[in-house]
């Protein structure tokens, strides 16, 4: 994630010193981002002369050398919050009073790790997706005591790197994590009810997600799906329910952590275009069966995933997380692939009907629990018809 970081910065013109705490990891980092801008000039993006022009913006330093001339610090290290205070505490040692300190984190709050911060007002998270010099999206998080003069040079750092930016309030998943969660959850359902991946694949995509969602869950890593389940479980106990976190335990525990690993729903292969299933994480699977309770249709499959996806986005600008329901469509299509077509959660519940929606979700709640049961802004809109999240199509 920091070497996708470093890469669409100096592509931009900023001067990047890039840090590691062992050469190995700074050799790593190195080769990705030489590879990337390999990979640039080969498609005739930019010229060999560019390639090096770029890559000349960058420094690497074992230590902190040259921080004291820094205007920002994104860091991207494990997501641990005691690793995260250590770092905050190393790195405010270094830099000058009016350098920026931006967190690159997926789900834990901004305020915890601001609290070890001598000088709150200049934190700020920025979450980046990955693979960063592919995915557009950049959620710029800030707390009750970011100054506003950080926020806007986050967002100034972030559109010069190219990025679509959305800002949000901080909370345990903030906005893209918290909706990702519940999906991630309800994918998780399935595949204990029997959906395979393949399956599960063709319904999502022809629903119109980019990639199918169980090839997702092995491009988000099967251990970030289980620290995301664990961490938003505890937050939200009431709605991260349904399915058992012990099945995404014993699959990190046999190393079918996804993509990365050669191994998670599927086997992936060096090339080789073809996916077989994975056996092993079926048998996983097998073992925390459980047996369907309402239809096995392919529209109330996939209006069970984006029922919860699109409810928790509502929650969230129900709480002050969202400031606006286009922040809201732009961060699920551009950050989580969102069905494009369908606009985003928000337009989607315009053009579904609220009505609609709520009444299979109660449908839903009382087959599966919980999970499904809608949030108050979702209930009023379907109270009223007058109400929408946007305006009105103007009639030609």
């Amino acid at each position: 994630m920091g070497a996708g970081i470093v890469q669409v910065s100096i592509d931009k013109g900023y001067h990047v010193i890039m840090k590691d705490a062992v050469q190995s990891g700074l050799t790593r980092g190195i080769n990705q981002i030489h590879k990337g801008l390999t990979t640039s000039v080969k498609k005739r993006k930019i010229t060999t002369f560019q390639r090096d022009q770029i890559f000349s913006n960058l420094d690497t330093e074992l230590d902190y050398r040259g921080f004291d001339h820094c205007d920002m610090v994104i860091e991207a290290v494990f997501e641990d919050i005691n690793v995260k205070h250590k770092v905050i505490k190393e790195v405010e040692q270094h830099i000058p009073p009016h350098c920026i300190f931006a967190s690159n984190t997926s789900a834990l709050p901004i305020g915890q790790i601001a609290a070890a911060s001598k000088r709150p007002e200049k934190v700020v998270g920025m979450h980046y997706f990955s693979p960063v010099d592919k995915m557009q999206l950049l959620e710029i998080i800030t707390t009750d005591k970011t100054s506003k003069d950080t926020a806007a040079s986050a967002v100034e750092v972030g559109l010069k790197q190219g990025k679509v930016v959305i800002v949000v309030k901080d909370g345990p998943g903030f906005y893209t994590t918290r909706c990702l969660a519940p999906t991630m959850g309800e994918i998780l359902r399935l595949l204990q009810e029997g959906v395979g991946p393949k399956r599960l694949d063709a319904i999502s995509k022809a629903y119109g997600f980019p990639i199918g969602l169980a090839t997702l869950m092995d491009e988000v890593g099967i251990d970030v799906a289980q620290h995301v389940a664990e961490d938003l479980g505890k937050a939200f106990p009431q709605r991260m329910v349904g399915s058992d976190v012990n099945v995404l335990r014993e699959l990190v525990a046999a190393g079918f952590l996804g993509r990365k690993t050669g191994k998670g729903n599927y086997m992936y292969e060096e090339k080789s275009k073809e996916r077989n299933v994975n056996s092993g994480a079926e048998d996983i699977y097998n073992k925390y069966r459980i047996e369907p309770k309402g239809s096995n249709e392919d529209e109330d499959l996939q209006l069970r995933l984006v029922s919860r996806f699109v409810n928790e986005a509502v929650l969230c600008l129900q709480e002050g997380i969202l400031n606006s329901p286009g922040d809201g469509d732009i961060g699920a299509v551009f950050g989580l692939g969102f069905p494009p077509f369908r606009g985003g959660p928000f337009r989607f519940v315009d053009t579904y009907g609220a009505d609609k929606l709520v009444a299979r979700m109660h449908a839903f709640r009382d087959l599966y629990g919980p999970q499904f049961e809608p949030c108050q802004m979702l209930l009023d809109h379907a109270k009223d018809p007058s109400k929408r999240f946007h305006p009105s199509p103007k009639k030609q």
